[in-house]
């Protein structure tokens, strides 16, 4: 290990910046954010380093052997390799602390890529050998560890000092630190529910023996591809201690969940219900009871046909935490990779989600309502109701001839897209024997696909 990753204590103390460029800005940018009282040598200066002084001064001209007595720390950003040694050279000789700018063999310390969760840090060393592949890597970080894990570093602070009055074994508390983390109230605090937090802490604290309260995440895993997540969604996941997942869940998103996580199927599909829904809302309430992570995760959005709004309903009710966490509905997933806009300025100027979900072979909608010809319609679960559809479409005044899709499996590299007629749909999807899960696409914008598709398998 050639650096010891360290954190210096700048704040209000004096700091000398040699060079006056966007390199020196930047550097002045992380010295300010430190609360650094910053120096600045330069012939030029640009307006915005000047502004970040605080309460330094701007020395005007070349470096010439100023003395480097009193600083806590010399950062160099010129192009001029000579000076840049000759400034290190005589930090050094102090000795100071020294950082010169893309050049690890005059430094004493490197600054890190960070990722800036004040007052939680992270930083990325490659000890200078590459400041990309540093940067790629605090680029990653940034998506795992959203902003909010400041504000739960800052809740952890302020009880540190009672839990240490409470708990004097150094292995017992640390125990107690991790229960902590691995209970509701990180999430908590990320959802901005610090009273709940505290509630929950609470318990911990004067129970050490009790799981805490539990929390249900109903969660979007979008129409299919793993990828589609949301970094929320995918971080929720693998807190869940319990996984109730439904039918339409994508093929390897279930794999992303924590591998010792207890899974439950309780997908629904017709004529099969694998757990009425009054169970699955006992299943969150029971689970959630035990002081559980739970995680509803649902194919789509949790509130398009999800029956998210039930499922919370019983949770409040219950006085449950819970958060939502939305996903890329299938008519956007379908119609993106189908190459099908869902919108488009010349062809519809408005589009309407339908259920297409059939009860005792019936599909009571308002179709009357749905004639209007530059209005893309889509059907979800609407495969069973296909003749249904097509042929009340027609009954009300819609064409023939409109361009119909039926996509199966969007976003995955099993999806096919199926383009016809009202028409001639029917037959066509019997000579491919498509199958759930699909979507059907109704409207002049199925036109486009022809020339807009661009997702192949």
């Amino acid at each position: 290990m050639r650096y010891l990753p360290a954190g210096l204590l700048l704040r209000g103390r004096r700091v000398l910046l040699v060079g006056g460029g966007d390199i020196a800005t930047r550097k002045a940018s992380l010295l300010h954010k430190a609360g650094a009282v910053i120096d600045v040598i330069a012939i030029e200066a640009n307006p915005a380093l000047l502004d970040l002084l605080g309460g330094g001064e701007h020395i005007s001209g070349p470096w010439s052997g100023q003395s480097l007595e009193g600083y806590s720390a010399v950062v160099v950003a010129t192009s001029d390799r000579e000076v840049n040694r000759a400034v290190s050279e005589a930090a050094q000789h102090i000795p100071v602390p020294v950082n010169v700018v893309d050049d690890p063999e005059l430094c004493t310390f490197i600054i890190p890529a960070i990722v800036d969760r004040d007052p939680l840090l992270i930083g990325i060393l490659s000890s200078g050998s590459s400041p990309v592949l540093a940067r790629r890597i605090r680029s990653t970080l940034e998506t795992q560890f959203p902003p909010q894990y400041g504000h739960l570093a800052e809740f952890l602070s302020t009880e540190r000092e009672r839990v240490a009055d409470a708990i004097s074994d150094v292995e017992e508390r640390r125990r107690f630190w991790e229960q902590v983390l691995d209970s509701s109230i990180p999430q908590l605090i990320f959802s901005g529910n610090d009273q709940s937090a505290k509630e929950t802490f609470e318990v911990l604290l004067n129970d050490r023996d009790h799981r805490g309260r539990g929390a249900v995440y109903l969660i979007g895993a979008g129409p299919g591809d793993p990828d589609l997540m949301t970094f929320k969604a995918l971080r929720l996941l693998q807190r869940a201690d319990v996984v109730l997942y439904d039918r339409l869940v994508g093929e390897g998103i279930l794999d992303l969940a924590r591998r010792d996580a207890e899974k439950i199927y309780v997908g629904k599909q017709a004529a099969e219900h694998s757990l009425p829904q009054s169970e699955i809302n006992d299943a969150l309430l029971r689970y959630a009871r035990e002081g559980k992570c739970v995680a509803r995760l649902k194919g789509g959005d949790p509130f398009i046909f999800g029956r998210g709004g039930e499922e919370i309903a019983e949770l409040m009710r219950a006085g449950v935490d819970f958060e939502v966490v939305p996903g890329i509905t299938a008519a956007s997933g379908a119609a993106c990779y189908a190459g099908i806009p869902l919108t488009h300025r010349d062809h519809a100027q408005s589009v309407r989600f339908v259920t297409g979900h059939t009860r005792n072979f019936e599909l009571n909608l308002p179709w009357e309502s749905m004639t209007v010809p530059s209005e893309t319609l889509v059907f979800y679960m609407g495969l069973a109701g296909l003749s249904i559809i097509c042929r009340e479409l027609q009954r009300v005044g819609r064409a023939a001839s409109t361009p119909i899709a039926v996509v199966e499996k969007a976003t995955t590299r099993e999806q096919r897209v199926i383009a016809g007629t009202l028409a001639t749909i029917e037959d066509l999807v019997a000579q491919n024997n498509l199958q759930p899960p699909t979507l059907l696409i109704v409207g002049d914008v199925v036109t486009l696909r022809e020339d807009l598709s661009w997702f192949s398998v």
